[in-house]
């Protein structure tokens, strides 16, 4: 018998609860909103915007505005600092993409430059990355596609799986797929695509009653937008490794999702004729000690990592955090509770006529 801290049986009202998840998640996503908009913006790494980045480390600590008037030199445009690590020791460098050197002369250029603003504070460039501009609109274009891409499959998957809907969802992949292949001859930017198609893939799962897709579809955007909100609010910059931890989110919140719905689905042949609501709320406990489990094991490993893993990782260790407990949370009250809020499925309802056809037909189990 698996392990389980949490009684089978229990029956807490998540269901009942679900408007008031639905407020907060509603107002993180407006206050990410408001960020994005009109506040930090989503700030771009080198690796989408392009540009340079340099690791400095100085035997002792030296302060950001010494820093930046130090290395204010027409060789060096487009200065930006940050603190890197603890102590004040370290600090990243960025400038802007317009640098006519190559590595080697740029590096040179930073050192000569530190030499002559801190001669009693030696500095040394542990780390120097350059990525042109048309490299950084590549890694964005392909960005927004793999996550693209990924929440079509997805929907693909769910609605084969737990409809047994295969033909609707691959005629819905189908089109599009060819409709984002054919909007990309307007010129519009990946981004604007992407957020039209996801648009468009949200209402063709409404009309064609693919409820279990449009419940994990939208229960992974809203995983995805709450994350970069607060990201954005905190300031981090976008770069690979954040892109890196929002597709293994994508990942993790799905498979709490499907955790749930295979129960619903166990639930839905076996037991007796109950109502939807009841049948999610059913599901939902009988999953909750695997769901606890699972979330608190990788928050840990996750807050490890923050902890300990140094500055490198630390903005793909925050992200994870942000994203296993929005992502948790939206497993029950998105995924599960749009079903409630979709109305009754083609697969509930053939389930539920199945119960009520054995209770009522005379025989071994007796006429109810």
């Amino acid at each position: 018998m698996a392990f389980a801290f949490i009684r089978h049986n229990t029956n807490i009202d998540f269901i009942g609860k679900r408007f008031w998840a639905y407020g907060v998640s509603l107002v993180l996503l407006l206050a990410g909103l408001a960020s994005a908009l009109w506040g930090n913006g989503l700030k771009m790494g080198i690796d989408f915007a392009g540009g340079i980045v340099a690791q400095v480390q100085f035997a002792r600590p030296v302060e950001d505005e010494a820093l930046k008037s130090g290395l204010d030199i027409p060789a060096l445009r487009g200065l930006s600092t940050q603190r890197f690590g603890e102590g004040g020791r370290d600090h990243l460098l960025r400038f802007s993409g317009e640098q006519e050197a190559n590595a080697s002369e740029f590096r040179a250029a930073v050192t000569d430059a530190l030499a002559a603003a801190f001669p009693d504070n030696r500095a040394e460039i542990q780390r120097l990355e350059m990525v042109g501009p048309k490299i950084g609109q590549d890694l964005t274009n392909k960005a927004l596609g793999a996550l693209y891409y990924a929440v079509l499959l997805i929907a693909v998957y769910i609605s084969g799986r737990f409809e047994q809907r295969w033909m609707a969802a691959a005629i819905m992949a189908a089109a599009l797929w060819g409709g984002m292949y054919l909007l990309g001859f307007t010129g519009l930017g990946m981004g604007t695509l992407v957020l039209f198609s996801l648009g468009i893939a949200l209402v063709v799962c409404f009309f064609l009653k693919l409820n279990f897709a449009l419940g994990a579809v939208t229960g992974l955007l809203h995983d995805v937008l709450i994350t970069a909100g607060l990201l954005s609010i905190l300031n981090v910059e976008i770069d690979l490794n954040v892109i890196a931890a929002l597709m293994t989110l994508i990942g993790y919140s799905l498979n709490d999702t499907i955790i749930v719905y295979d129960r619903l689905r166990e639930n839905l042949r076996s037991s007796d004729a109950l109502p939807l609501d009841r049948l999610i709320n059913k599901s939902v406990n009988q999953t909750l000690s695997r769901t606890i489990l699972t979330s608190g094991t990788t928050l840990a490993a996750t807050l490890a990592l923050y902890v300990l893993g140094g500055g490198v990782i630390h903005d793909f260790a925050l992200t994870m955090l942000i994203g296993v407990v929005v992502g948790t949370a939206s497993s029950i009250y998105v995924a599960s509770a749009i079903l409630l809020t979709l109305g009754d499925t083609e697969f509930y309802r053939e389930q539920q006529q199945k119960h009520q056809v054995k209770y009522e037909r005379p025989g071994e189990h007796g006429v109810v």
